[in-house]
């Protein structure tokens, strides 16, 4: 993997590697967990890997990648998924290419990559953690999906991690939901700094400072309204509706199952 990009060989991966590949026109990327055997668990809205339940949708799966007539043997059928589904690499990748999501990244290759989705300041757990997580939700679901709270990326993190970000009952820490909220977000917020700028390289440096910082502080190895959950306790309490609000201004403590 070089600096700007986290492209790698199919031969490289090992179980437990979080993976991705854009789609048409760079749009959107779409995550998973390698699992060895070519195989990749991943997180779709009802078999599509991307959506918002809105007639938006209609343009979002139209620029996603073009779908075999053909049932593949190796993968879940999406009319019988929860969501949680596994793909052969090949279908997962969908004739786009292979990278490789970069955990533990400095600071300044964090800021680098300006677009969010292809690495976390946070620390990954062993691979065969990993793959323990992605095959149990895989039997057992994680949750509603939601692109800006609860997506494939979301899904990805977790697998590799355990850390949740706990909402108002919703998960969220994916990088590219902060990229398409933090872009035009940067520039409303940078607004009032355009009165110190005396032209529109100063406006322009503003608003990307603004991005860079907002991007920052939102990824999941910085915040610190998160919480350790194993997966075992996840499921359960998703399948209970026990999961619980925290402050973000405290330290994110779950409640016992009872």
């Amino acid at each position: 993997m070089g600096l700007l990009s986290n492209r790698v060989d199919r031969d490289s991966l090992k179980p437990g590697d979080h993976i991705y590949s854009w789609r048409s026109a760079y749009i959107y990327a779409h995550h998973g967990i390698y699992i060895g055997d070519n195989k990749v668990i991943h997180f779709t809205r009802h078999g599509q890997e991307f959506g918002t339940g809105t007639v938006l949708d209609v343009l979002l799966v139209s620029s996603g990648p073009a779908r075999s007539q053909v049932p593949c043997s190796t993968c879940t059928s999406p009319q019988e998924a929860h969501g949680v589904v596994s793909s052969c690499l090949n279908c997962f990748l969908s004739g786009g290419v292979l990278y490789r999501f970069e955990y533990s990244a400095s600071p300044a290759l964090f800021l680098a990559k300006a677009r969010g989705g292809t690495c976390t300041l946070a620390v990954s757990d062993p691979h065969d953690i990993v793959v323990h997580r992605a095959k149990h939700l895989l039997n057992n679901g994680f949750g509603c999906y939601n692109v800006f709270k609860n997506n494939c990326e979301d899904f990805a993190i977790y697998c590799k991690t355990g850390l949740l970000v706990l909402d108002q009952n919703t998960m969220s820490q994916s990088g590219q939901a902060v990229s398409i909220i933090g872009g035009p977000l940067a520039a409303v917020l940078s607004t009032p700094l355009r009165l110190v700028a005396t032209n529109v390289y100063g406006m322009v440096a503003t608003a990307v400072g603004v991005y860079c910082a907002s991007r920052y502080a939102a990824d999941i190895g910085m915040r610190r309204d998160v919480v350790k959950l194993s997966v075992e306790d996840l499921t359960t309490r998703l399948a209970t509706g026990t999961l619980q609000v925290v402050d973000s201004a405290l330290p994110a403590v779950l409640p016992p199952i009872r």
